[in-house]
Order: structure tokens, then C-alpha cells, then sequence
């Protein structure tokens, strides 16, 4: 009885200290992150050894031991993990189960172009006619994600966000021009409308935001940005109207006429 006894509390003990060392974190205070690198082709031995020699866990065994409990040593997986001695050994090793490596959080706005993009990246992106097929959106991209990937990431939400959309070249270019041109969802359908009048009757366009829309009839070459859903949903549904003009005011807000004349007159008062 007594020999069952003391085996209970080794038993307890090895619980109580493995449960310490699996679920409680080296060092509460120590919460900066720092990265910590998985390589290709590493194993569970050596990167429980790394850890422990970047000062990220107390033990190596406890980590070892947690992995092999999950059956995960196989699925360890390789990058660039941003991880502080305030995790766990549970939290850290499922960070490296799971893959959920290190990543940079880019917002880049509707209207973009692709050389601002580029520049918010800090890098250049490959490939030719990017222009109008970057969708607009908030991305996680990993610490050292290349340009291809962005590239592929940014068309990949584009053929998401507009599937089942009839797309042609013709609706991202005029969609550019909304997002650059006019700014509430009913201005844009109202705009929309003017601007595929006039082509349809060989009218310039006179977009502002595309110069050469006064000197040469039809739309630009290619388009001017890279368009958010609501500029591509107004230039293949546009509100249909009287409207055949139309204006922004300095404080933002666009004025709609039906002849010229009335046009001239809003110029008149409010371009002064």
C-alpha cells in the first residue's frame, strides 16, 4: 500500500512538473518577440534545441515531449516564427505545427496604382499588365514574400472577389476611372452611365483623372489603377439617367447635369 502510495505521488509530481513545463512560460515579462528560424529539413530534436538555446523555453524535453504527445514531429513546419519567452511551450510548438510563421499586415486602398504599391512593398513586382488586376484589400504576406507572390496573392483575390462578374478589359478600365474620378457608390453608377453614353455616341471622354481622354476618343489604353468591387460592380451595372455631364466641387461632392450649358453654369460658381 505504502509502495502504491508513493508511486501515486511520483506519478502526481511528474505530472504536475510536466504540466509546469508544457503550459507555463519561461518568462511572463519577457514578452518581445523575436524570430526564430525553422530550416528546411530540420527535426523535432534539433529545433527543440534551438529553442532552448535562444532562450525561448526552459527545457527542450517539455517541447519534445508535447510534440510527440500531439503525434505532430512529422509535421513540424519550416519559416521564420516570431515567438518571445512569454509563450508557452504548447503555444509555440502549435505555432510551428501549424505554420503560422511570421507575417507583414499591407493594406493597400482602392485607387492604388501599381508603382504605389510597389512602393508601400519596397519592392518592384514582376510581370507586365498588373494595372486594374491587383485587388484593393488587406494582406498577410510572410516576412521575406517575394514579388511573385504578392503578385499572385493580389490576382488570385481578384478573380475571387469578381467571379461570376462578366470581366473585360473594357469594365476594369472604365472602373478605374470611377475610383479614381468620383467617390459614393450611387456617383459612380451615375458616372458610369455618362461615360458609356458618350463612347457609345463617340463623345471624348474628359475624365480629369485621365488626361488623355480629352485629346483622343475612347478609353485609355490600359487602366489608370487597380479598382476596389464597388467601382467594378458600378461600370457593369450603371444607373441609367438623363445625366450626360458631371463635376466635383473642391469639398468632394459631384454635381450631375443634363446639358452643358447647365454644366458651365455649376463650373462657373463652384471652379471659381
Amino acid at each position: 500500500m505504502k509502495r502504491i502510495f508513493i508511486l501515486l505521488l511520483i506519478i502526481i509530481g511528474l505530472g504536475i512538473f510536466f504540466w509546469q513545463g508544457i503550459y507555463l512560460a519561461k518568462d511572463y515579462s519577457l514578452a518581445e518577440e523575436k524570430l526564430f528560424l525553422v530550416e528546411k529539413g530540420d527535426n523535432l530534436f534539433l529545433i527543440a534545441e534551438s529553442l532552448e538555446k535562444e532562450d525561448l523555453i526552459k527545457n527542450k524535453c517539455f517541447f519534445e515531449f508535447y510534440v510527440f504527445l500531439k503525434g505532430a514531429q512529422g509535421r513540424l513546419q519550416a519559416g521564420e516564427y516570431s515567438l518571445s519567452p512569454a509563450m508557452s511551450v504548447a503555444e509555440i510548438a502549435k505555432k510551428i505545427i501549424s505554420g503560422d510563421v511570421a507575417k507583414i499586415i499591407v493594406t493597400i486602398p482602392e485607387g492604388f496604382t501599381v508603382a504605389q504599391i510597389e512602393e508601400k512593398l519596397g519592392f518592384k513586382l514582376p510581370g507586365e499588365n498588373l494595372e486594374g488586376f491587383l485587388f484593393p484589400d488587406t494582406y498577410q504576406f510572410p516576412l521575406r514574400v517575394t514579388g511573385a507572390e504578392v503578385v499572385e496573392k493580389m490576382q488570385a483575390n481578384f478573380q475571387e472577389k469578381t467571379k461570376g462578374l462578366e470581366i473585360t478589359p473594357e469594365i476594369i478600365i472604365m472602373a478605374s476611372l470611377l475610383e479614381k474620378e468620383v467617390k459614393t457608390k450611387e456617383e459612380k453608377e451615375l458616372a458610369a452611365d455618362i461615360l458609356w453614353k458618350r463612347l457609345e455616341i463617340g463623345m471624348p471622354l474628359q475624365v480629369d483623372a485621365a488626361p488623355e481622354t480629352y485629346e483622343r476618343l475612347g478609353l485609355p489604353e490600359a487602366p489608370i489603377c487597380n479598382p476596389g468591387l464597388e467601382s467594378i460592380m458600378a461600370a457593369i451595372y450603371p444607373e441609367s439617367s438623363e445625366y450626360w455631364y458631371y463635376l466635383s466641387t473642391p469639398e468632394g461632392e459631384t454635381l450631375f447635369s443634363k446639358t452643358l450649358e447647365e454644366h458651365n453654369i455649376k463650373k462657373a460658381e463652384y471652379l471659381k
